[in-house]
């Protein structure tokens, strides 16, 4: 993604078993997705080789708990912006990887894979070549609707699922955007007015308006490296596809995607974090919450979106001290 495009939101067929389905353990690749070797890379970090390319993938921690997996958001971006969990592996593994598309993982362009089937498919592929019976399921975003959607393919492999910042309900997430987009000067109101009626989002002085909101409700503190970092992964052709054009403007796969109906089938224990000024919106998220069964709910003071780079202390203390509860 280029500094001139935005954070994506942050987003169940199942998928046939023969697409990531083998009689052994998925191989690691010899070679990864840069051009890099794979033994060139930092202890922990490896790639998997899936359907479309390569993922990468990093474990970190020597806890014996059971591991959670982090899934970052997008469609499409990447998982640097996670890495401060990584903190809690005293207790238990922390796996966090990019998504086929994104970040080190190979980049793909082919849509008959910008699908949620094939992301949950991937995400099995994962834990079955880690080997972990079960696993915490943390979804950050979109990623939050990748969690919900492996837990409903593959419920008896989840321990617990987290849903930070989520983004469950698509069409109530661009209504409330829209209103907190109200609360902008009305110059860039005008702005994002003109610019969506002509359809021309790289318009600077859109993106510009676009980045005035960011810092509001997307990040209060952001970790420049990081952002630079996730800015230089990100994959705009699937966040574009999935999602749209922009953070109020949604007209991709995901336009219609709402799977508050399927919490009330949850039956593992689940937290709701969102930040005190998370475009999420707190109210949405303690809705959501109530709505599942054996939840818990928390606020995250002093943070916009990216709950790890705004508040990451309070974050990490939240999730720790629920998954060390199970």
């Amino acid at each position: 993604m280029n500094r001139r495009v935005t954070v994506n939101r942050l987003c169940v067929a199942t998928f046939t078993a023969a697409l990531f389905a083998c009689d052994s353990k998925p191989k690691v690749a010899d070679t990864p997705a840069s051009d890099a070797t794979a033994g060139q890379l930092p202890a922990g970090e490896s790639f998997l080789d899936v359907p479309g390319g390569k993922i990468w993938y990093k474990v970190t921690g020597n806890g014996s708990g059971t591991p959670v997996i982090l899934l970052h958001g997008g469609p499409g971006f990447t998982s640097v912006y996670l890495k401060s969990l990584e903190a809690i592996g005293d207790v238990r593994k922390v796996v966090r990887y990019d998504q086929l598309g994104s970040g080190n993982s190979t980049k793909i362009s082919d849509t008959a894979m910008f699908t949620i089937p094939h992301f949950v498919a991937e995400l099995e592929a994962l834990r079955a070549h880690l080997g972990y019976d079960k696993i915490h399921v943390l979804g950050h975003s979109w990623g939050t609707i990748l969690a919900l959607e492996y837990y409903r393919a593959h419920p008896e492999r989840v321990a617990s699922l987290i849903f930070a910042s989520p983004a469950l309900d698509i069409p109530a997430w661009e209504a409330h955007a829209r209103k907190l987009v109200k609360t902008l000067p009305d110059s860039s109101q005008h702005i994002i007015e003109k610019r969506e009626a002509e359809k021309n989002y790289q318009s600077p002085d859109y993106q510009a308006a676009m980045m005035e909101f960011y810092g509001k409700y997307v990040w209060l503190r952001p970790i420049k490296a990081d952002m630079d970092s996730m800015f230089a992964g990100a994959n705009m052709e699937i966040y574009n596809y999935m999602y749209g054009p922009s953070e109020f403007t949604t007209v991709g796969t995901l336009k219609h995607y709402d799977g508050t109906r399927y919490l009330k089938n949850v039956r593992v224990p689940a937290l709701f974090l969102v930040g005190d000024v998370d475009e999420a919106d707190p109210a949405t998220v303690k809705r959501h919450a109530s709505m599942t069964p054996a939840s818990e709910y928390a606020v995250i003071a002093n943070s916009a979106h990216m709950i790890t780079w705004d508040n990451p202390a309070d974050t990490n203390r939240l999730v720790s001290s629920f998954l060390n509860s199970r």
